[in-house]
């Protein structure tokens, strides 16, 4: 009877110890996506960039945090076709003057709080990495089973990429880039 008491002990607290440890909850890579949109005064363009990697960390069934890798040499344009000026733009977003992928090669975003907001919805902070440069970001991430989600704005000239923003060059009229460019991530688990 002492053993078996002592079986159901051991079992309890090796129970509490798995639930209140910290889970990850690694990313589909192939599945997963993030989707772009850059406008400017003239129209706009989007396309994707890859993940090298990410997960998410549960606690107690709670999201708590996360970290991805983002492969920025993967950037790509969806809506002009070969021949329109797709391999040029590009080219070009992979140049210095916008991401400089052959020395930044990945991005990176960290989270740094999670707090809950409504069920299923968290308002997340986190630390975003684009060429060497850190600024944070704050986003609401909608997790069901085996998704995430959110969509959100960066500020481009927060990490020096600065071509065509009426922000740092005057009387560049109809050739302006906005500042901001949307994100739209989809996580799968």
């Amino acid at each position: 009877m002492k053993n078996l008491k002592s079986i159901a002990i051991a079992l309890f607290v090796a129970a509490t110890t798995l639930t209140a440890t910290a889970q990850d909850k690694k990313i589909n890579t192939s599945k997963s996506s993030i989707a772009w949109v850059g406008k400017k005064v003239t129209g706009q363009h989007s396309g994707t960039v890859n993940f090298k990697d990410g997960a998410l960390t549960y606690k107690s069934n709670k999201l708590t945090g996360g970290t991805f890798t983002i492969d920025m040499t993967s950037i790509a344009v969806t809506d002009l076709k070969a021949g329109e000026g797709k391999e040029k733009l590009e080219g070009h977003l992979k140049a210095e003057d916008f991401f400089g992928t052959d020395k930044f090669a990945t991005s990176k975003l960290v989270f740094t709080s999670v707090k809950l907001k409504a069920t299923n919805v968290y308002t997340v902070t986190a630390d975003l990495t684009i060429k060497g440069i850190t600024k944070p970001v704050t986003f609401d991430l909608t997790v069901a089973k085996n998704t995430a989600k959110t969509t959100f704005n960066i500020d481009r000239t927060k990490y020096d990429i600065k071509y065509g923003s009426k922000s740092f060059f005057e009387g560049i009229g109809d050739k302006a880039i906005y500042d901001d460019f949307e994100v739209t991530v989809n996580l799968q688990f």
